[in-house]
């Protein structure tokens, strides 16, 4: 592992094709342990902290009153893997989910995993290329409600992780309002001197990057960050795992534009 290097997508989907399309597959060898209960809990519990009314429970925060939202709610699961967020989480919550995942054996095993839960949305689809939202557009369609990546972008370098996040904006519902864009990656530890690191793994093509190294990739891409939070009780030696939420600042793009 070097610390210096910059992440390569398509050495990335080799490496990720080379896998099994299983929980040990994806996750290292820890599939079969506690880590994809605890992991799918934890952003299910976030993501109904954020948009209380996507929960089909009534609570304090989601009154006898209250509806649920007028419009069918969409999720746009972006480097979905085998489908765990999708059948695990979001699936829960939302009526559609649109996959996006590279890896084929991936997106077949994640299709299959959602078909099977005995929670289904009416929309499950898979697209091979990733990560240029803005130019997929017209096959995905917009109008999401969340846009969800987890452990995936690290296989994109500074440059195009900020691109990605600007062209993410275009696929929102409510570009001003309550529609969401959630990261949850893991994260290593800042430099001695304040500054944000940055560690690639030459196996996998990817970078871990630590918590300021995010935030300035969000601050260069006009996030808001509304919330963060680490994710609790992940099995020991492994890096630290945390959530961030955003909406877009609408100012920026006006002033993109111009």
């Amino acid at each position: 592992m070097s610390i210096n290097g910059d992440p390569d997508v398509v050495d990335g989907i080799e490496y990720w094709t080379t896998q099994p399309a299983s929980n040990d597959g994806v996750l290292g060898g820890y599939g079969s342990g506690s880590l994809p209960r605890i992991d799918s809990l934890g952003s299910r519990l976030f993501l109904l902290d954020l948009y209380p009314d996507l929960s089909t429970v009534q609570s304090a925060r989601r009154s006898l009153t209250s509806s649920n939202p007028p419009t069918r709610t969409r999720a746009l699961d972006v480097g979905a893997g085998i489908g765990r967020v999708t059948a695990d989480v979001l699936l829960y919550l939302v009526s559609d989910v649109v996959l996006l995942e590279p890896v084929d054996p991936f997106v077949q095993e994640a299709l299959a995993r959602a078909r099977s839960s005995t929670i289904s949305a009416d929309l499950s689809r898979g697209h091979s290329s990733w990560p240029g939202i803005a130019d997929q557009t017209k096959s995905i369609g917009a109008g999401f409600d969340v846009i969800w990546c987890q452990w995936c972008l690290g296989h994109l370098n500074d440059r195009d992780l900020v691109a990605f996040f600007r062209r993410s904006h275009n696929a929102l519902r409510d570009k001003a309002g309550k529609s969401l864009i959630v990261v949850k990656e893991n994260i290593c530890w800042d430099r001695e001197d304040g500054t944000g690191e940055s560690i690639f793994d030459e196996q996998d093509s990817s970078l871990t990057r630590s918590d300021l190294a995010w935030k300035d990739i969000f601050k260069q891409a006009g996030l808001k960050l509304v919330r963060e939070k680490v994710q609790e009780g992940l099995p020991e030696g492994l890096y630290v795992v945390k959530m961030w939420v955003f909406f877009i600042l609408m100012s920026y793009f006006c002033f993109q534009r111009r």
